[in-house]
Order: structure tokens, then C-alpha cells, then sequence
């Protein structure tokens, strides 16, 4: 796999993430306790021997830059390889922020051409996820294909939210449709792709000509015109993939850890999944502690009751606190008599004494955003305070760093949404 390039498209804003990805790219939001998502592309890179990886970026990078690093924990800091962070520059009349997945890939093209790859796989950056790539490039090969699509059956009434697309007998796509109302296949595109490389450049290059008629974005314009012209084929992938791309996807995926029979495991010896960060003591538990069901990562210490949730370094959950269906991540404080039921807790937020985070009614969407705080999942977001005996709702949202404007309230009903008046600076560090 030495002569493959990986390019993960790591730029997007993931609005429907809410306040979880508001100020941070959505690659860089926390999963499974101590990892993000994008640990999921640069561990199959890893997992795969790819050893030179681009990750482009745009969107809020900070936070994911600072976590790649070198990329040391993929195995990249090699002579051999290596791992470069692009992001959108302006400088050249040709330059400019990216406009779509295709013009992304299309304003790094020196990257390919400097890579002397053969092919180049193309990788959302915010897709959960363990492989190796290797099959998908053999089986590309073996094909004879110009571009090989990465394809999964989905229940039909979910088709419509991705790429759909059908195959003939031998693999071939045969049609493409982007989101359709009605999909008339089950196979939904995962977003990654296996192009040649100077096939990849050329179709590039004839979007890049197309100017406004074009969205520039590799679902809606590069393989629908491709595949009537060239050999495009579909890996039919098996293993379990989740594109987390709304609130409750990203709450599905995390509680998916916790079961019996987990269809993702993160211990995975063939396939192991790494990450960035300085190593930490264990996990503690208190002499009351009641813990099941749940994923508890080191340095949390946990006196309380936590029952099927995940559980980030550093939480505190102190004695007579419960913890019911819950993402909790870094640093939060949870005290004393504190209930959370069905929530997403973003960094360092605490929860006062006495107080309730998720009751009521799950059938009242949040009246900001219905379209994407509806399952019931309430979200508290970074370094916010939840004041001692304070009752919240269902899909509620608080937002970053709010403290002050609960203070005065007693209780928040089902689909209310606070929102700091200020925006400290600091918050996102």
C-alpha cells in the first residue's frame, strides 16, 4: 500500500450536530470516551499500511490540528510517509475556500501529483468505523476499475438520506441517485472512494471547467457522471459503519458500544483503533459505586450510580448522583444527587446538586432546531454550569459556556434552548 494516498475530508461544519460541533469540526467531537472521530480514518490509514495521508480541513480546525499533531499515534511520523494538515488559503486567483468534497481534493492536486501514488482513496473524516482499506484497493484492481465506490445496504426508509446506487450482476454501478425521495436500491455510498490517480485528476479537472453548473461534490456530480462512461464499481462493505452526522446517529453509535454483543468493537486486535493524548491513571470507583453496562475511561472517578452510558478521562460523578443513557465527556462534575438521563454533556460542564437533566416529555422537539434536537436527547455544551436543584427537560439545548443565565430558574421545559450572553474566547481551547 505504499504507493496508495489517503485524503480525508475532515472540513465540514456538521450543523446537525447542534452545539456539539458549533465551535469544532465534527472529525474532532469526542466518541467512545476518549477518542474522536477522526481517529476512526487515520486507524484504518494505520490499519491499512497507507502511509502518506492528507487530512483537509477548514471548518473550525484548531481543535483537530492540535489533536493529529504529527500524527505519531497513526504511526506517520515516519521518513517513509508522513501526515499533512491542508487547509484553504487565499493568495492565487485559484485559490479560495473549499466549495464542495470535489473542489476540496481539486485545490490540493499538488498533493497527488507530488505523491506519485497510483491510486488515491478518498475518506470522510467523520464516519465511525474500523477496517483495512486493503481489500477495497485489491478488489478495485482486480476489477480493472477507474474509481471503486465504498457501498452498504441500509433499511430502505433510511436510503434517502445518502447516495443510492445499484449494481449489475458483476459489482458495475449502474445508477446513481443523491438523496432521492424514493429510492428505488437499498445500497447507499459510504463517501469513500478508490480512484486512479490520473483518473481522479482529469474528472477533477472537468468539474473544476464546469464552473456554477457544478456543486463540485464527489455524491453529486464527479461518479454520477462518471459511472456512464467509465468502469466505477461498488465494495460491497459488510462490517458495522455509522455516519454520525446528526445528534441522535451520534448517541446511537456510542450507546451501540454498550451492548451484549457490540457490532463495533474498540479492542479489536486486527483492527485496533488509536488516538493522541498523554497517558493517565486508571479509572476509580467509589465504595458505593454502581456501575453496568457502561464504558469508563481512565482517570474518571465514580462514587455514584452510571447505568449504560460512556464515561470520558477526568469525570467525576460523586455519591448519590446517577447517570442513566448518557455520552458524558472530559472533566465534567456531576454532584451529589444529580440525575442525567439521555443526554450528551460536552467538556468540563458541571451539574449541581439536586438537579434534573432529562425529564418530560420526549415527544416535544427543541422549538429552535426540530429538525435535528427531536429523539429526546438533551445536550449541555462546554464548560456550561447547571445550577444545584435546576429541573431540564428533553431535547433541551444549553449552550457553551452558559452559567449565569440559569441562575434565576427553577426549571426548563422540553425543547427550550439557552444560549450564553457572552462568548468567552477561551471556551473551545
Amino acid at each position: 500500500m505504499q504507493n496508495v494516498l489517503a485524503m480525508i475530508l475532515a472540513g465540514g461544519q456538521g450543523d446537525r450536530l447542534s452545539i456539539l460541533s458549533e465551535q469544532r469540526a465534527k472529525p474532532a467531537v469526542v466518541f467512545g470516551g476518549h477518542y474522536r472521530i477522526i481517529d476512526f480514518a487515520l486507524s484504518n490509514c494505520a490499519n491499512s499500511g497507507i502511509s502518506k495521508v492528507a487530512v483537509l480541513t477548514q471548518y473550525r480546525p484548531r481543535s483537530l490540528v492540535n489533536h493529529i499533531g504529527a500524527g505519531r499515534p497513526w504511526g506517520f511520523d515516519t521518513l517513509e510517509g508522513g501526515i499533512q494538515i491542508l487547509q484553504p488559503y487565499l493568495g492565487r486567483a485559484d485559490m479560495d475556500w473549499y466549495q464542495g468534497t470535489a473542489d476540496a481534493v481539486y485545490q490540493n492536486l499538488y498533493v497527488i501529483e507530488e505523491s506519485r501514488a497510483r491510486e488515491v482513496v478518498i475518506l470522510a473524516g467523520d464516519h465511525i468505523y474500523l477496517t483495512s482499506y486493503r481489500n477495497m484497493v485489491a478488489y478495485h484492481r482486480s476489477q480493472g476499475a477507474d474509481a471503486t465506490v465504498a457501498v452498504y445496504s441500509v433499511p430502505r426508509e433510511e436510503a434517502h438520506r445518502f447516495g443510492v446506487l445499484d449494481l449489475d450482476g458483476g459489482g458495475r454501478i449502474i445508477d446513481w441517485q443523491e438523496k432521492p425521495a424514493h429510492p428505488r436500491s437499498p445500497w447507499v455510498s459510504m463517501g469513500v472512494y478508490c480512484f486512479n490517480k490520473d483518473v481522479l485528476v482529469e474528472q477533477l479537472q472537468a468539474d473544476a471547467d464546469d464552473g456554477d453548473a457544478s456543486k463540485h461534490d464527489f455524491g453529486r456530480n464527479i461518479i454520477p457522471r462518471m459511472y456512464q462512461t467509465h468502469r466505477v464499481f461498488g465494495y460491497q462493505y459488510q462490517d458495522y459503519w455509522r455516519d454520525v452526522g446528526t445528534v441522535e446517529s451520534y448517541w446511537e453509535a456510542n450507546m451501540d458500544l454498550l451492548k451484549p454483543n457490540a457490532p463495533l468493537r474498540l479492542d479489536d486486535p486486527d483492527v485496533r483503533l488509536r488516538t493522541a493524548g498523554a497517558s493517565l491513571p486508571p479509572a476509580k470507583f467509589g465504595p458505593n459505586a454502581s456501575v453496568c453496562n457502561t464504558i469508563v475511561s481512565p482517570a474518571a472517578h465514580i462514587s455514584g450510580r452510571v447505568t449504560r452510558s460512556v464515561i470520558s478521562p477526568g469525570v467525576v460523578i460523586e455519591e448519590g448522583a446517577e447517570v442513566r443513557d448518557s455520552v458524558i465527556q472530559h472533566r465534567c462534575l456531576i454532584q451529589a444527587g444529580a440525575v442525567i438521563d439521555r443526554c450528551i454533556i460536552d467538556k468540563e460542564v458541571t451539574v449541581g446538586r439536586g438537579a434534573m437533566v432529562g425529564e418530560g416529555n420526549a415527544n416535544i422537539p427543541n422549538f429552535e432546531r426540530p429538525d435535528i434536537v427531536n429523539a429526546g436527547i438533551s445536550i449541555v455544551g462546554k464548560r456550561g454550569t447547571i445550577p444545584s436543584g435546576l429541573r431540564i427537560g428533553r431535547n433541551v439545548v444549553i449552550g457553551p459556556g452558559v452559567h449565569d443565565e440559569l441562575m434565576e430558574r427553577g426549571h426548563l421545559e422540553s425543547g427550550a434552548s439557552i444560549h450564553p450572553t457572552t462568548m468567552p474566547l477561551h471556551l473551545f481551547v
